[in-house]
């Protein structure tokens, strides 16, 4: 499985970014999608999580009611709409996949996604 990202970039505070995942290899819907973030000097941190077929989506707290996660199974590509950016946002955002053996597990914690792309540098300015 190989996962490219890729939308990153500068924007000011307010702003709106999308990010995309392409998604390489074994059929898509047989994986479970997520995003992660990391800022500098802290550790990778979940930001928002889908199903394999899209049917179920989860967010961490910090970016509810402003992020949307989404997926295009016939794209192999899955999305982050960021609206309403903030300086605390700025990180480098990764995508992670996990097998649907995984259902059940932590949708949460980086260790449960053995995939990752090599990320995307978002950078919001005040």
């Amino acid at each position: 499985v190989r996962l490219v990202e890729s939308g990153g970039g500068l924007v000011q505070a307010g702003a709106s970014l999308k990010l995309s995942c392409a998604e390489s290899g074994p059929t898509s819907t047989n994986f479970e999608m997520a995003w992660f973030r990391q800022a500098p000097g802290k550790a990778r941190v979940f930001v928002s999580f889908i199903g394999s077929r899209g049917e179920h989506a989860s967010y961490a707290d910090s970016v509810k009611g402003r992020f949307a996660i989404s997926r295009d199974i016939a794209k192999n590509t899955v999305y982050l709409q960021m609206n309403s950016l903030k300086v605390e946002d700025a990180a480098v955002y990764y995508c992670a996949a996990r097998p649907i053996s995984f259902t059940g597990h932590s949708t949460t914690f980086p260790s449960y996604y053995p995939y990752w792309g090599q990320g995307t540098q978002v950078t919001v300015s005040s």
